[in-house]
């Protein structure tokens, strides 16, 4: 009988152990430590944890509290830099930067782009597109091995001038003497005017375009 009835306690106990744990989403290290509490002491005194059973879930525990404080402590760490990053990215603020990407607005008549070549080229063609991917301008550019420019009037193809405000998008076609690409990346400059820190990556605003932190590979002034 008084098996029995500690097999009822014990079946009580688990029952509603699970129904607390399926109540939450998270298992904590109190939570844990409570389960294998209710379980010595609901245990069948005839058939008792042995004392394996008993050192491993111990050392599950040890290992679950241990994972807990590393996760704890990345979180933090990722906070942290999270906040040095979104630090250093204000400091851009101001300051006439070179970002990686292909788009940049239109002002003042122009738009100024630079692209990078791993050899140089036999052959450059550019063209420029409007925000609705439409190709306003086609040209050729200087095929130097490293770093190029290349400035719009911001003229289309007629000789049509276009007005400010406007996001254009530069593509460059870049090869060498046997036909293969040398074009590394393509290049904006302008003065980061902004940041958004919505994201994980901030972003800054050069010339109007939104350009993550981790793609500005200088600072001009």
């Amino acid at each position: 009988m008084t098996v029995s009835a500690t097999s009822s306690a014990s079946t009580a106990t688990t029952t509603t152990s699970s129904s607390s744990t399926s109540s939450n989403s998270t298992l904590t290290s109190s939570d844990f430590l409570s389960l294998l509490v209710s379980e010595l002491q609901n245990q069948d005194p005839l058939n008792a944890t042995s004392t394996t059973d008993l050192v491993n879930q111990l050392t599950s525990f040890a290992n679950f509290t241990s994972q807990q404080s590393i996760n704890s402590n990345l979180n933090s760490l990722a906070s942290s830099f999270s906040s040095l990053v979104t630090l250093n990215s204000v400091n851009y603020i101001g300051h006439t930067v070179e970002a990686k990407t292909d788009t940049s607005t239109l002002s003042n008549g122009s738009a100024t782009f630079g692209y990078s070549l791993s050899s140089a080229a036999s052959n450059v063609s550019i063209s420029i597109s409007d925000s609705s991917g439409n190709v306003v301008y086609t040209g050729t550019g200087t095929g130097n091995s490293g770093s190029n420019s290349f400035t719009w009037d911001g003229k289309d193809s007629s000789g049509k001038q276009l007005a400010d405000g406007g996001q254009y998008t530069i593509s460059v076609t870049a090869t060498n003497s046997s036909g293969n690409s040398v074009l590394n990346y393509t290049t904006v400059t302008g003065t980061v005017t902004g940041i958004d820190t919505s994201t994980s990556t901030p972003s800054l605003t050069v010339n109007g375009i939104s350009v993550s932190a981790a793609n500005i590979i200088g600072v001009t002034s």
